[in-house]
């Protein structure tokens, strides 16, 4: 893969662990349970993370930086925050967090089954192992909010 392709294809994770960053800090402050906001803080984070390890990738290209979400992820976020203030409740939140992660699942699988050069899918591939420990502590906490409401 050409080095422009490989960029593109890490703008758009940095694009969308931007989304990420926001959508867990955004989450953090619909929650009213300190243990979810603790969690929330704890995944924007390791979003953060991500994107600075994503654009050091970019810069070492000579390539600028990208630190702005998609406008796909401002809706979803003002998606969230709506359902949240309508229902009120911790599942809504965290029902919207899990779609959010469904999302940043995708894009990575997406940017895996590209041709990346080696470095580029180690970067990658460590970062969707994060994503995918997200995305399951997410829909095991929903689960059992499920549960409790049932």
């Amino acid at each position: 893969m050409e080095n422009n392709q490989t960029i593109n294809v890490i703008k758009e994770l940095v694009e969308m662990s931007v989304d990420g960053e926001r959508g867990f800090e955004d989450a953090a402050k619909l929650a009213e349970e300190p243990s979810l906001k603790a969690l929330f803080i704890d995944c924007a984070r390791g979003c953060s993370a991500a994107v600075v390890e994503l654009n050091d990738y970019i810069a070492s290209f000579g390539e600028p930086v990208d630190k702005n979400g998609s406008l796909a992820g401002s809706a979803h976020r003002s998606w969230q925050k709506i359902r949240a203030a309508m229902d009120d409740s911790s599942l809504a939140v965290l029902e919207e967090v899990e779609r959010g992660e469904d999302h940043a699942k995708a894009a990575y699988r997406k940017a895996l089954n590209t041709d990346l050069p080696a470095e580029a899918r180690a970067l990658v591939q460590k970062q969707y192992e994060g994503v995918l420990k997200n995305h399951d502590r997410i829909r095991n906490l929903r689960n059992t909010y499920r549960a409790q409401t049932a």
